[in-house]
Protein backbone atom coordinates (compact mmCIF):
# COMPACT_ATOMS: atom_id res chain seq x y z
CA UNK A 1 0.00 0.00 0.00
CA UNK A 2 1.32 3.56 -0.91
CA UNK A 3 2.28 5.68 2.01
CA UNK A 4 0.36 9.06 2.42
CA UNK A 5 0.03 11.89 4.73
CA UNK A 6 -3.27 13.26 5.35
CA UNK A 7 -4.06 16.10 2.28
CA UNK A 8 -3.10 13.12 -0.15
CA UNK A 9 -5.42 10.75 1.68
CA UNK A 10 -8.44 13.48 1.72
CA UNK A 11 -7.30 14.46 -1.97
CA UNK A 12 -7.57 11.04 -2.96
CA UNK A 13 -11.16 10.29 -1.73
CA UNK A 14 -12.57 13.41 -3.38
CA UNK A 15 -10.66 12.59 -6.48
CA UNK A 16 -11.57 8.89 -6.64
CA UNK A 17 -15.57 9.89 -5.43
CA UNK A 18 -15.58 12.53 -8.20
CA UNK A 19 -14.91 10.16 -10.70
CA UNK A 20 -17.12 7.50 -9.51
CA UNK A 21 -19.92 10.00 -8.90
CA UNK A 22 -20.65 12.92 -10.86
CA UNK A 23 -23.06 14.45 -8.51
CA UNK A 24 -20.35 15.02 -6.52
CA UNK A 25 -18.80 19.02 -6.28
CA UNK A 26 -16.24 20.79 -4.30
CA UNK A 27 -16.76 24.62 -3.42
CA UNK A 28 -14.96 27.13 -1.66
CA UNK A 29 -12.82 30.14 -0.88
CA UNK A 30 -9.74 29.09 -3.33
CA UNK A 31 -10.38 25.66 -3.67
CA UNK A 32 -10.13 25.43 -7.77
CA UNK A 33 -7.18 26.84 -9.04
CA UNK A 34 -5.09 27.53 -6.09
CA UNK A 35 -5.90 24.05 -4.82
CA UNK A 36 -7.14 25.25 -1.05
CA UNK A 37 -5.05 27.59 1.50
CA UNK A 38 -3.59 23.69 2.73
CA UNK A 39 -3.58 22.63 -1.05
CA UNK A 40 -6.17 19.83 0.02
CA UNK A 41 -7.87 20.07 -3.45
CA UNK A 42 -4.99 20.35 -5.33
CA UNK A 43 -4.93 19.13 -9.12
CA UNK A 44 -8.92 18.48 -8.57
CA UNK A 45 -9.85 21.89 -11.02
CA UNK A 46 -7.37 20.88 -13.71
CA UNK A 47 -9.04 17.27 -13.47
CA UNK A 48 -13.09 17.99 -13.05
CA UNK A 49 -12.84 21.71 -14.34
CA UNK A 50 -14.40 24.41 -12.53
CA UNK A 51 -18.51 23.43 -12.81
CA UNK A 52 -17.65 20.59 -9.78
CA UNK A 53 -14.62 22.35 -8.45
CA UNK A 54 -16.02 26.19 -7.49
CA UNK A 55 -13.89 29.35 -6.63
CA UNK A 56 -16.47 31.00 -4.50
CA UNK A 57 -16.84 34.57 -3.29
CA UNK A 58 -15.22 34.92 0.61
CA UNK A 59 -19.01 34.16 2.25
CA UNK A 60 -19.49 31.26 4.73
CA UNK A 61 -23.30 31.43 4.31
CA UNK A 62 -23.42 32.02 0.97
CA UNK A 63 -21.03 28.52 0.31
CA UNK A 64 -22.97 26.52 2.86
CA UNK A 65 -26.61 28.20 1.59
CA UNK A 66 -25.64 27.11 -2.19
CA UNK A 67 -24.39 23.58 -1.05
CA UNK A 68 -27.72 23.45 0.80
CA UNK A 69 -29.60 24.30 -2.81
CA UNK A 70 -27.43 22.08 -4.32
CA UNK A 71 -28.33 18.72 -2.17
CA UNK A 72 -32.16 19.44 -2.41
CA UNK A 73 -31.32 19.19 -6.15
CA UNK A 74 -29.82 15.53 -5.67
CA UNK A 75 -25.93 17.26 -5.98
CA UNK A 76 -23.74 15.83 -3.39
CA UNK A 77 -22.10 18.60 -2.12
CA UNK A 78 -18.04 18.83 -0.44
CA UNK A 79 -18.04 22.76 0.44
CA UNK A 80 -14.44 23.38 2.29
CA UNK A 81 -14.73 26.21 4.67
CA UNK A 82 -11.05 27.58 5.23
CA UNK A 83 -10.43 27.18 8.69
CA UNK A 84 -13.38 26.47 11.24
CA UNK A 85 -12.68 29.41 12.63
CA UNK A 86 -14.63 31.33 9.41
CA UNK A 87 -17.58 28.64 9.83
CA UNK A 88 -20.07 30.98 12.27
CA UNK A 89 -21.11 32.95 9.67
CA UNK A 90 -22.64 29.42 8.44
CA UNK A 91 -23.86 28.65 11.59
CA UNK A 92 -27.53 29.23 10.77
CA UNK A 93 -27.27 27.96 8.27
CA UNK A 94 -26.01 24.16 9.24
CA UNK A 95 -28.53 24.34 12.18
CA UNK A 96 -31.51 25.73 11.05
CA UNK A 97 -31.68 24.54 7.68
CA UNK A 98 -29.04 21.23 6.60
CA UNK A 99 -29.88 19.54 10.49
CA UNK A 100 -33.24 19.90 9.78
CA UNK A 101 -34.06 18.81 6.52
CA UNK A 102 -34.97 15.04 7.43
CA UNK A 103 -37.27 15.87 10.57
CA UNK A 104 -39.00 18.52 8.71
CA UNK A 105 -39.89 16.41 6.13
CA UNK A 106 -41.16 13.54 7.72
CA UNK A 107 -37.79 11.75 6.83
CA UNK A 108 -39.37 12.20 3.09
CA UNK A 109 -35.25 13.73 2.08
CA UNK A 110 -32.23 14.60 3.68
CA UNK A 111 -29.91 16.93 3.08
CA UNK A 112 -26.72 15.23 2.31
CA UNK A 113 -23.75 17.85 2.24
CA UNK A 114 -19.95 17.42 3.42
CA UNK A 115 -18.43 20.56 5.33
CA UNK A 116 -14.74 20.03 5.38
CA UNK A 117 -12.75 22.56 7.28
CA UNK A 118 -9.41 22.59 9.26
CA UNK A 119 -9.72 22.30 12.83
CA UNK A 120 -6.76 22.70 16.25
CA UNK A 121 -3.83 24.66 16.82
CA UNK A 122 -0.43 23.14 16.59
CA UNK A 123 0.45 25.93 13.18
CA UNK A 124 1.00 29.41 15.27
CA UNK A 125 -2.65 30.95 14.27
CA UNK A 126 -4.00 32.25 17.55
CA UNK A 127 -7.17 32.81 18.05
CA UNK A 128 -8.73 33.48 14.83
CA UNK A 129 -7.12 29.63 12.97
CA UNK A 130 -7.10 27.36 16.05
CA UNK A 131 -10.07 26.63 17.22
CA UNK A 132 -11.70 23.65 18.25
CA UNK A 133 -15.71 24.36 17.63
CA UNK A 134 -16.91 20.42 17.46
CA UNK A 135 -18.89 20.28 20.63
CA UNK A 136 -21.20 23.21 19.43
CA UNK A 137 -22.40 21.10 16.29
CA UNK A 138 -22.25 17.55 18.44
CA UNK A 139 -25.14 19.26 20.51
CA UNK A 140 -27.18 19.82 16.88
CA UNK A 141 -29.64 17.18 16.15
CA UNK A 142 -29.79 15.61 12.46
CA UNK A 143 -25.49 16.40 12.22
CA UNK A 144 -23.17 13.55 12.38
CA UNK A 145 -19.27 14.82 13.18
CA UNK A 146 -16.12 13.35 12.20
CA UNK A 147 -12.82 13.98 13.07
CA UNK A 148 -10.25 11.38 11.52
CA UNK A 149 -6.40 11.07 13.51
CA UNK A 150 -4.75 8.63 10.92
CA UNK A 151 -4.16 9.39 6.52
CA UNK A 152 -6.04 5.79 5.88
CA UNK A 153 -9.55 6.72 8.39
CA UNK A 154 -9.36 10.53 6.46
CA UNK A 155 -9.53 8.73 3.16
CA UNK A 156 -12.14 5.70 4.35
CA UNK A 157 -14.28 8.12 6.56
CA UNK A 158 -14.68 10.99 4.27
CA UNK A 159 -15.66 8.53 1.16
CA UNK A 160 -18.24 7.12 3.59
CA UNK A 161 -19.29 10.99 4.70
CA UNK A 162 -20.09 11.81 0.72
CA UNK A 163 -22.39 8.60 0.58
CA UNK A 164 -24.12 9.44 3.60
CA UNK A 165 -27.69 10.12 2.84
CA UNK A 166 -27.49 13.21 5.61
CA UNK A 167 -24.97 15.93 6.21
CA UNK A 168 -21.93 15.17 7.78
CA UNK A 169 -19.12 17.87 9.88
CA UNK A 170 -15.97 16.55 8.36
CA UNK A 171 -13.26 17.85 10.91
CA UNK A 172 -9.39 17.59 9.36
CA UNK A 173 -6.65 18.50 12.17
CA UNK A 174 -4.36 20.65 10.48
CA UNK A 175 -1.45 20.31 12.63
CA UNK A 176 -1.48 16.62 11.47
CA UNK A 177 -1.83 17.43 7.55
CA UNK A 178 1.28 16.67 6.70
CA UNK A 179 3.07 15.11 10.25
CA UNK A 180 0.59 12.44 10.25
CA UNK A 181 1.82 9.41 7.87
CA UNK A 182 0.89 5.84 7.14
CA UNK A 183 -0.32 3.38 4.36
CA UNK A 184 -3.60 3.98 2.57
CA UNK A 185 -5.15 1.52 0.95
CA UNK A 186 -5.65 2.18 -3.05
CA UNK A 187 -8.77 2.77 -4.81
CA UNK A 188 -12.77 2.44 -2.68
CA UNK A 189 -12.66 1.26 0.70
CA UNK A 190 -14.68 3.34 3.45
CA UNK A 191 -14.06 3.26 6.94
CA UNK A 192 -17.84 3.09 9.11
CA UNK A 193 -19.25 6.28 11.04
CA UNK A 194 -19.43 5.53 14.25
CA UNK A 195 -16.69 3.56 15.11
CA UNK A 196 -14.36 3.69 17.62
CA UNK A 197 -10.48 2.40 17.21
CA UNK A 198 -8.62 0.58 20.16
CA UNK A 199 -4.99 1.68 19.05
CA UNK A 200 -3.40 0.73 21.73
CA UNK A 201 -4.41 -2.55 24.37
CA UNK A 202 -3.90 -2.00 28.07
CA UNK A 203 -5.89 -2.95 31.47
CA UNK A 204 -5.24 0.09 33.69
CA UNK A 205 -6.06 3.30 32.13
CA UNK A 206 -8.75 4.06 29.29
CA UNK A 207 -7.39 7.15 27.48
CA UNK A 208 -9.98 8.34 25.34
CA UNK A 209 -9.22 11.30 22.24
CA UNK A 210 -9.36 11.79 18.63
CA UNK A 211 -7.82 13.99 16.16
CA UNK A 212 -4.15 15.61 16.66
CA UNK A 213 -4.10 14.49 20.19
CA UNK A 214 -4.51 10.90 19.11
CA UNK A 215 -0.34 11.41 19.02
CA UNK A 216 0.00 13.13 22.09
CA UNK A 217 -1.91 10.68 23.74
CA UNK A 218 -0.06 7.70 22.56
CA UNK A 219 3.11 9.01 23.37
CA UNK A 220 2.06 9.66 27.14
CA UNK A 221 0.58 5.95 27.07
CA UNK A 222 4.60 4.91 26.57
CA UNK A 223 5.83 7.28 28.79
CA UNK A 224 3.41 5.70 31.37
CA UNK A 225 4.12 2.09 30.65
CA UNK A 226 7.90 2.95 31.82
CA UNK A 227 6.34 4.09 35.13
CA UNK A 228 4.36 1.29 35.14
CA UNK A 229 0.78 2.13 34.40
CA UNK A 230 -0.93 -0.05 31.13
CA UNK A 231 -2.93 2.39 29.17
CA UNK A 232 -5.42 1.53 26.57
CA UNK A 233 -5.95 4.21 24.18
CA UNK A 234 -9.09 5.13 22.00
CA UNK A 235 -9.18 6.66 18.32
CA UNK A 236 -13.38 7.85 18.66
CA UNK A 237 -12.73 8.91 14.98
CA UNK A 238 -16.91 9.76 14.78
CA UNK A 239 -17.45 12.57 17.56
CA UNK A 240 -21.46 11.87 17.03
CA UNK A 241 -22.39 9.68 17.16
CA UNK A 242 -20.22 7.93 19.69
CA UNK A 243 -19.06 4.35 19.69
CA UNK A 244 -20.57 4.21 23.27
CA UNK A 245 -20.62 0.41 23.19
CA UNK A 246 -16.24 0.61 22.43
CA UNK A 247 -15.79 3.17 25.14
CA UNK A 248 -17.71 1.59 28.02
CA UNK A 249 -16.53 -2.24 27.03
CA UNK A 250 -12.94 -0.43 27.71
CA UNK A 251 -13.87 1.59 31.18
CA UNK A 252 -15.22 -1.55 32.25
CA UNK A 253 -12.07 -3.60 31.72
CA UNK A 254 -9.63 -0.90 33.61
CA UNK A 255 -12.29 0.78 36.02
CA UNK A 256 -10.27 4.33 35.03
CA UNK A 257 -10.76 6.94 32.13
CA UNK A 258 -9.19 10.04 31.04
CA UNK A 259 -10.42 11.63 28.44
CA UNK A 260 -8.43 14.22 26.00
CA UNK A 261 -8.83 16.92 23.41
CA UNK A 262 -7.92 20.45 22.30
CA UNK A 263 -11.24 22.22 22.77
CA UNK A 264 -11.98 24.13 26.05
CA UNK A 265 -13.15 21.77 28.98
CA UNK A 266 -16.42 23.41 30.07
CA UNK A 267 -19.02 21.50 28.02
CA UNK A 268 -16.67 19.92 25.70
CA UNK A 269 -17.22 16.39 24.41
CA UNK A 270 -14.93 15.21 27.00
CA UNK A 271 -18.02 16.53 29.18
CA UNK A 272 -20.26 14.41 27.64
CA UNK A 273 -18.17 11.09 27.08
CA UNK A 274 -17.59 11.42 31.12
CA UNK A 275 -21.46 12.37 31.50
CA UNK A 276 -22.40 8.52 29.54
CA UNK A 277 -19.31 6.58 31.51
CA UNK A 278 -21.26 7.76 35.13
CA UNK A 279 -24.74 6.59 33.68
CA UNK A 280 -23.58 3.12 31.35
CA UNK A 281 -20.41 2.10 33.54
CA UNK A 282 -20.48 4.04 37.34
CA UNK A 283 -20.39 0.75 39.70
CA UNK A 284 -16.95 -0.45 37.45
CA UNK A 285 -15.39 2.68 38.45
CA UNK A 286 -12.13 2.45 40.74
CA UNK A 287 -11.34 6.46 40.42
CA UNK A 288 -12.91 9.64 39.36
CA UNK A 289 -12.77 10.48 35.03
CA UNK A 290 -9.92 12.90 34.31
CA UNK A 291 -10.68 15.22 31.11
CA UNK A 292 -7.23 16.84 29.95
CA UNK A 293 -8.02 19.57 27.67
CA UNK A 294 -7.62 22.63 26.11
CA UNK A 295 -7.89 25.81 29.03
CA UNK A 296 -11.31 27.96 29.11
CA UNK A 297 -10.01 31.03 27.71
CA UNK A 298 -9.79 32.41 23.92
CA UNK A 299 -6.90 30.39 21.65
CA UNK A 300 -3.73 32.23 22.39
CA UNK A 301 -0.99 33.29 20.33
CA UNK A 302 2.82 32.76 22.21
CA UNK A 303 1.17 30.46 24.97
CA UNK A 304 -0.13 27.49 22.21
CA UNK A 305 2.40 25.08 23.26
CA UNK A 306 1.03 25.57 26.86
CA UNK A 307 -2.46 25.74 25.90
CA UNK A 308 -2.64 22.24 23.90
CA UNK A 309 -3.14 19.24 25.79
CA UNK A 310 0.41 17.65 25.08
CA UNK A 311 2.05 14.63 25.94
CA UNK A 312 4.17 15.99 29.34
CA UNK A 313 0.02 17.39 30.94
CA UNK A 314 -1.73 13.95 29.86
CA UNK A 315 0.96 11.81 31.63
CA UNK A 316 0.34 13.18 35.07
CA UNK A 317 -3.20 12.37 34.79
CA UNK A 318 -2.40 8.99 33.71
CA UNK A 319 -0.19 8.12 36.27
CA UNK A 320 -2.59 9.70 39.02
CA UNK A 321 -5.93 7.76 38.03
CA UNK A 322 -3.85 4.47 37.64
CA UNK A 323 -2.56 5.49 41.06
CA UNK A 324 -6.15 6.50 43.23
Amino acid sequence: MPQMNMVQAINDALRLEMERDDRVVVLGEDVGKVGGVFRVTAGLFDAFGGERVIDTPLSEGGIIGTAVGMALYGMRPVPEIQFADFIFPAYDQIVSEIAKYRYRSGGQYGCPIVIRTPVGGGIRGGHYHSQSPESQFIHVAGLKVVCPATPEDAKGLLLASIRDEDPVMFFEPKRIYRAARGEVPEGDFTVEIGKARVVREGEDVTVITYGAMLYEALDAAAKAEAEGVDCEVIDLRTLWPLDVDTIVASVEKTGRVVVVHEAPKSCGLGAEIVALINEKAFLRLEAPPRRVTGFDTPFPYTLEMEYLPLSHRILPALVETARF
